[in-house]
């Protein structure tokens, strides 16, 4: 007879979570800032620099003059928000004590660029262009009930930052600088 054995995702340092958490409730309106500084590298291929990281390689597919040597930049929006909706939902769990042996989310939005990057295509406002919706699917297993870890599922929806910014409308400004 074998016995099976289950395995679990690598977990987070739970004490360095609770402190972090307590000084948000200390500092709710600490903020951080996040930098990226892309070159565009030709056509339409660019490089963002992260900090000390690899470049972050962004491309367009063929059939929008791209080369499609890495995702295109909607494909990096939705990155970023599976990436933001796993750390949320990792972070739940390590709170509540929850071992996770899997997690895996899906993304999918629509998005036309009939404005052609406004190079000539059709008059669009900017609230008709970009995503009209972004459909999540998460699969999510661990040592809690289904009901457990649906609620932590949507409790990181509710908290993640990137999703609220996708979410809401913010302040945006874009300014030419003759040298960074």
């Amino acid at each position: 007879m074998s016995e099976t054995v289950k395995t679990y995702l690598r977990p987070i340092d739970r004490d360095g979570l609770l402190k972090f958490a307590q000084s948000g409730k200390e500092n709710p309106e600490r903020r951080g800032t996040n930098k990226v500084h892309t070159v565009m590298q030709g056509q339409f291929r660019s490089w963002s620099f992260v900090g000390i990281h690899n470049p972050v390689v962004v491309d367009e597919p063929l059939h929008l003059f791209g080369e499609n040597t890495a995702p295109a930049p909607g494909e990096i929006v939705l990155s970023a928000l599976g990436g933001c909706l796993g750390v949320g939902i990792t972070a739940i769990a390590t709170h509540r004590q929850v071992k996770l042996s899997r997690l895996e989310i899906f993304m999918e939005a629509d998005i036309g660029n009939t404005a052609a990057w406004g190079a000539g295509g059709a008059e669009r406002k900017p609230e008709e262009m970009g995503f009209k919706e972004i459909r999540v699917k998460v699969v999510i297993e661990g040592d809690a009930s289904q009901e457990e870890l649906d609620d932590i599922v949507q409790k990181a929806n509710y908290y993640s930052p990137v999703a609220n910014t996708l979410r809401n409308p913010i302040p945006f400004t874009i300014a030419k600088v003759d040298e960074a």
